[in-house]
């Protein structure tokens, strides 16, 4: 009786226009992330870009979290809400992190493959917004968001041959005439890696809620 109850309720929008919202956030870190890898002069503003927007994101984190306990009908279940912003804001935390070692090391150069990460996390980002939206129509668009996850995990394999690529050509570089420079860029190209690997959990869990609902 409670779940035909339930059924003709009409649903909490707002939480679809949060994870819009709090997509686009990412994709703006992205942007400002891909930006700093060109190096040079523009480094540190884009590294407070990408700390501000992650403090943004942060917020709307926290609002998701209060309108899931404040909600009566949401859209889809409570734990999946959680863990799906939860799992997006791991990706700009990561974002931040690989902010925090460049600005640790004092980085202003980097090498091709690191803007080619760079360039992987905004397509993932990008990928992100257009799947949290196709949320709201999950059961029409089930095939587009299964190709969305596929596309992402084909993002996740690049990142993983390109960081393999980054760190053999570090260690023909640096590895025996400068061992710190290979320690400090395996930890960026470390870093850089890790946050497709978040963008690829965001579009696992958006899947496994489509398979739910189905």
């Amino acid at each position: 009786m409670l779940g035909w109850f339930q059924a003709l309720m009409p649903k909490e929008e707002r939480f679809f226009d949060y994870f819009d919202q709090h997509a686009r956030i990412s994709a703006s870190a992205a942007e400002a992330l891909r930006a700093l890898l060109e190096g040079g002069e523009a480094v540190a503003a884009n590294s407070a870009r990408v700390n501000d927007l992650e403090d943004q994101a942060d917020e709307v984190s926290r609002e998701v979290l209060l309108a899931v306990r404040r909600s009566f009908i949401t859209p889809f279940d409570r734990s999946d809400i959680r863990e799906l912003i939860t799992s997006m804001d791991d990706a700009i935390d990561q974002m931040r992190q690989t902010v925090k070692a460049i600005s640790l090391f004092e980085v202003t150069t980097f090498e091709p493959e690191m803007r080619q990460l760079g360039d992987l996390i905004v397509d993932s980002a990008k990928l992100t917004i257009d799947a949290v939206n196709r949320l709201r129509t999950m059961r029409q668009d089930a095939a587009k968001l299964a190709a969305i996850a596929s596309r992402m995990t084909h993002l996740e394999e690049q990142s993983d041959e390109l960081h393999d690529i980054g760190l053999k050509g570090l260690f023909k570089t640096h590895g025996n005439a400068s061992p710190m420079a290979y320690i400090v860029g395996s930890e960026i190209y470390g870093h850089l890696e890790k946050v497709v690997d978040r963008f690829e959990d965001v579009a696992d869990r958006i899947n496994g809620i489509v398979i739910e609902h189905l």
